[in-house]
């Protein structure tokens, strides 16, 4: 016998559209948000969920209500915040171009104060600035182990998402049910990780659609 967990990320809210840290807040889904959480429900229309995992966050919520509008089969919807996105701490609600201006625009003060690029100016010191944000933008939003000032790392929503796993597989072989869990794009990548078996490195790397639902079944 196999039971499925059906995995898929809320659909796009004002906080992705308009590319800012979203972390714990609590967005609304956008017009384009809703018709993909309508796009996910549509495909998994056929398929037998029993169960229904969400976190405390209105995005999860709404997408998830999509879905089960097909679903009247459905016992139980269970909120649980260990699956919810990476906090981003002092970073949520600013933007990813605000980030950038302030983080390249320090990094060119201090390496001015120790004379490193006394010769850049103009269109060089305004591509200097961007090209450093830039990196540390990617720190922060793709480095396994750095945390942003006062959130957390990859690896701690790592630890939580496993702590889920470990409760999720257990009671769902007890009870003989498949689930879907209405997820994030952060907490999404520790379980694939987990069931695709890729590395740090690859699951670093990975980009979750907002219209689009995992398929992974458990061997009871």
């Amino acid at each position: 016998m196999k039971l499925h967990i059906y995995l898929f990320r809320h659909g796009q809210t004002t906080f992705n559209r308009d590319r800012r840290f979203t972390g714990w807040l609590n967005p609304p889904l956008t017009k384009r948000g809703v018709q993909d959480a309508k796009k996910i429900a549509r495909k998994l229309k056929s398929k037998r969920i029993d169960v229904a995992f969400q976190s405390h966050t209105r995005r999860s919520k709404d997408t998830l209500k999509e879905v089960l509008r097909y679903h009247p089969e459905c016992k139980a919807i269970i909120e649980n915040d260990l699956m919810i996105e990476r906090s981003y701490g002092k970073l949520q609600g600013k933007t990813h171009t605000a980030f950038v201006k302030q983080e390249g625009t320090e990094d060119y003060k201090t390496l001015l104060h120790w004379h490193k690029i006394d010769h850049l100016s103009g269109k060089a010191k305004k591509e200097f600035i961007r090209h450093v944000g830039e990196a540390e933008l990617q720190i922060v939003r793709r480095s396994y182990n750095t945390p942003p000032p006062g959130g957390e790392s990859l690896k701690m929503v790592e630890a939580r998402v496993n702590k889920f796993l470990k409760m999720l597989i257990p009671f769902m072989k007890k009870n003989k049910v498949n689930v879907a869990i209405s997820a994030h794009g952060n907490s999404m990548r520790p379980f694939r990780r987990h069931f695709e078996k890729f590395s740090k490195d690859e699951m670093m790397k990975l980009e979750n659609p907002w219209d689009d639902y995992f398929d992974y079944a458990i061997n009871v």
